[in-house]
């Protein structure tokens, strides 16, 4: 089960799953925008939104949403996040070409353009999007009103869903034994992921293709700066929320997770009554993307918080997922029964290696 953070926005940290949960200061740098999702959902579907906190399922609130402005020039502009975008999707490229590639692009008369990172390229992710077996039946996890998209190319053997973006960010661990790690979004179902930078069976011959999207502008967007408010509180000066210093220890169902940062109002918590669980882009706000099982022996985030260590299905150490608030249309039918977490930990799946030989290794497939 996932653990919870709460914030107030209090967030705390919270595996499979925990919880964390947030609250509201300042903001200096940089805000969260939200995640697009403005329907309520219960384990099953969608129900009328909850409005009192003693309701169940009460608290899946998505925040402000981003305010896109096309400036005429190929380039979009996100008015809260003070990010610039282009707006074209072109071809898919190896992720040390986008680099070279972002130092000769001119789009709109700039010449700053940057591979964006993975905070940065999370902040486009709008929650309504669903994919489907055909690209016809897909919807975006992006607007795209403003930004052009596409899925897949099945007439090329390609999957549906075979159209991440890569952003700067590598992993410092190594995913799938030896695979060198690139994390990367996903617009068509709606994830984060580590993806390796060859191709999967090249042997590490042929460079991995994946579609880029430059953006400029607001370079201590996704920059933290984390204080200890000595209250086991963390304020993060950069965005103005206030996070839980300390998970909530134990897995919980979503819906738990929800009533948790209730639980905690109603003894007010840290000398606060206004904690909630965070949105998927909140929670991902304070992943430490430097740190990694293998390179720091420890969770994906700053040593400032505490997070509840496990046992994962191998026997070792690791860390759990961690519930956001944020509903997540994939998989269902009718769609409504899942929910966003994040990894601080590590991804781990049983996979047959070699193929077909019986012989299952639990790996790290995607990275924290």
């Amino acid at each position: 089960l996932n653990k919870a953070f709460i914030a107030k926005v209090i967030a705390t940290i919270g595996m499979v799953t925990s919880v964390v949960f947030v609250g509201v200061g300042q903001i200096n740098t940089y805000p969260i925008v939200g995640t697009g999702v403005t329907l309520s959902f219960n384990n099953t579907g969608v129900i009328a939104n909850p409005v009192n906190p003693t309701d169940s399922f009460y608290g899946q609130n998505q925040g402000v949403l981003p305010v896109y402005h096309d400036n005429g020039d190929g380039t979009v502009s996100d008015l809260k996040t003070g990010l610039m975008w282009i707006q074209a999707r072109n071809s898919k490229v190896t992720w040390d070409s986008a680099f070279i590639l972002a130092s000769q692009c001119t789009v709109g008369g700039y010449n700053d353009w940057r591979v964006p990172t993975i905070k940065e390229l999370y902040s486009l992710i709008n929650f309504n999007g669903r994919s489907a077996e055909n690209s016809a039946q897909c919807h975006a996890y992006i607007d795209t009103n403003y930004f052009e998209w596409t899925t897949g190319d099945t007439t090329l053997g390609e999957r549906v869903i075979d159209a991440q973006d890569w952003s700067a960010n590598k992993y410092t661990g190594l995913t799938m034994v030896s695979d060198t790690t690139i994390f990367g979004v996903n617009f068509v179902d709606g994830r984060i992921k580590g993806y390796p930078c060859y191709a999967p069976g090249s042997g590490s011959t042929i460079k991995q293709k994946m579609y880029i999207r430059y953006v400029r502008g607001n370079t201590s967007y996704g920059v933290n700066n984390f204080v200890d408010n000595g209250d086991s509180t963390i304020t993060d000066k950069s965005t103005g929320l206030v996070w839980a210093k300390n998970d909530n220890g134990s897995g919980v169902i979503w819906q738990d997770a929800l009533a948790y940062a209730q639980i905690k109002n109603a003894a007010d918590y840290c000398g606060y009554n206004d904690w909630r669980l965070p949105t998927a882009k909140e929670l991902q706000s304070i992943v430490d993307y430097t740190r990694s099982k293998d390179f720091t022996n420890s969770a994906a985030i700053n040593p400032i918080f505490n997070i509840t260590s496990i046992t994962d299905e191998g026997g070792n150490q690791n860390w759990p997922f961690f519930w956001t608030n944020t509903t997540h249309l994939e998989g269902g039918i009718p769609p409504g029964n899942h929910a966003v977490y994040i990894c601080f930990g590590e991804a781990l799946g049983w996979m047959e290696l070699p193929p077909s030989s019986g012989n299952y290794m639990l790996l790290d497939v995607h990275g924290a």
